[in-house]
């Protein structure tokens, strides 16, 4: 048996990936280890996604070559999206890889790193590969948090997107598969589930269930011991009325919707292949704030998509700034190779959709410190994390409409004590605010 390093790039569905794989080598005796200078086989688990995501996985695998020379490294595994969309070249311009696995090759982690190296798995044929309750997992991220992939692949043509490339149709697990996996997080001390997907909004629909999603988090909000459920990535084209009581209804739902709109000119999401309009989407907003009181609503957006004119863009922040998401995330369109949007004329310039992205970034800002200054000298839930890496003197944790990594937190200035830990759910008043952070204090 081996002790084997793993670097995990990417979103957490590609997390739960490296975890399934990281459960599956442990499960059959190899050594983890943390210290890449001490493994001798290497496993990078890369992203594809956008341009600098594929530039931070081959800059990785470059990075994990240099053990072959200066570690104990005796084996460099890649595995991942990245490998999904440039196999054949992985393998030829990087002679120092040893073995590929793609997204639908999870369980040939065991053969890549086997006494007996096999350096390619072929492809033809191979199922879709969806993990269920009986595969093994080790978490990566803390005791008291967990992702919960739920379904696997995407059905949509958007054409600024290649996941359908790399990761198939859109498929789902069974609710029986979740709910015992859910079971299991929660007995191993885990207190907050973010169900994922490509898609979570269509949990089920591919197993006949119109409801799945809204179902799923009904029955989830029945295990004891489970105080935050949050659900992420819900596509706003198959959001529907009972996801949203489910979410209301739900004590522990959390009052949360991430929903990537990605824009709001009819003419730009037609060339997005996405479909809608500004109206209907400030329709769609309206409809969640009305179903879900005092709910946190976070969405992404993309400039600079081609052909995107200045009354686009105008369009876009003009939207924004009605709407008042209390989440915002902004990306610069770039080409991918395979997408539908590749092949579009009108390109923006580089140098325009970073001042577009840098301006709609600056009015989210002030949006959300407005927004949070409304909580100040509240009391309110919080998740306390543990000592922050901002700072030695501070704690933090967060919100329930703040997701893990990508939303902000609370820094805890005060009030911590020896009868307060990681994973605790403890009510913080809330004492000063930032555009995306707040400070508290643990109430006594």
């Amino acid at each position: 048996m081996a002790k084997i390093g793993f670097v995990s790039l990417g979103c957490p569905k590609n997390l739960v990936d490296s975890e399934v794989m990281l459960g599956l080598l442990t499960r059959h005796g190899h050594e983890i280890t943390a210290t890449q200078s001490e493994a001798e086989i290497i496993v990078v688990n890369t992203c594809g996604f956008i341009e600098s995501a594929k530039q931070e996985s081959i800059d990785t695998i470059l990075e994990m070559a240099e053990q072959k020379v200066s570690g104990n490294c005796r084996r460099l595994v890649v595995a991942g999206c990245l490998v999904e969309r440039y196999r054949r070249e992985i393998l030829e311009q990087i002679p120092e890889v040893d073995a590929v696995i793609g997204t639908n090759q999870i369980p040939q982690i065991l053969d890549v790193c086997s006494d007996q190296l096999v350096r390619e798995i072929p492809v033809n044929g191979q199922a879709p590969y969806l993990y269920t309750d009986s595969d093994p997992r080790l978490l990566t991220t803390p005791s008291y948090s967990a992702y919960l992939k739920i379904a696997e692949g995407c059905d949509h043509p958007c054409t600024f997107c290649v996941i359908p490339t790399m990761r198939g149709r859109f498929r789902s697990r069974t609710m029986e598969s979740i709910l015992a996996e859910a079971r299991r997080l929660v007995a191993g001390g885990v207190r907050e589930l973010n169900l994922i997907g490509q898609d979570t909004t269509m949990y089920g629909w591919d197993l006949g269930n119109r409801h799945g999603l809204a179902q799923l988090i009904r029955e989830l909000g029945k295990i004891e011991g489970l105080p935050w459920i949050r659900s992420l990535y819900t596509y706003p084209n198959t959001l529907y009325p009972e996801l949203l009581r489910a979410i209301a209804e739900t004590p522990t739902a959390c009052k949360y919707i991430d929903i990537p709109l990605q824009h709001v000119s009819s003419r730009v999401l037609k060339r997005m292949k996405r479909g809608g309009n500004r109206m209907s989407l400030e329709k769609l907003v309206g409809r969640i704030r009305a179903a879900i009181p005092a709910v946190a609503i976070r969405t992404t957006m993309i400039v600079g998509f081609p052909g995107e004119a200045e009354e686009d863009y105008r369009e876009l922040l003009d939207f924004v700034s009605n709407v008042q998401f209390d989440r915002l995330g902004v990306f610069s369109y770039s080409d991918e190779e395979g997408s539908g949007a590749n092949d579009l004329d009108d390109k923006v310039p580089e140098e325009l959709k970073d001042e577009r992205r840098d301006r709609l970034m600056k009015l989210q800002a002030r949006i959300s410190r407005r927004s949070n200054r409304q909580l100040v000298r509240q009391k309110h839930p919080v998740l306390i994390e543990g000592p922050s890496a901002e700072s030695d003197l501070l704690w933090q944790g967060r919100l329930s409409t703040q997701a893990p990594d990508i939303d902000g937190v609370v820094y805890l200035n005060d009030g911590i004590n020896d009868g307060v830990e990681s994973g605790q759910i403890r009510e913080v008043l809330i004492t000063e605010v930032f555009d995306y952070d707040l400070v508290g204090n643990v109430a006594r």
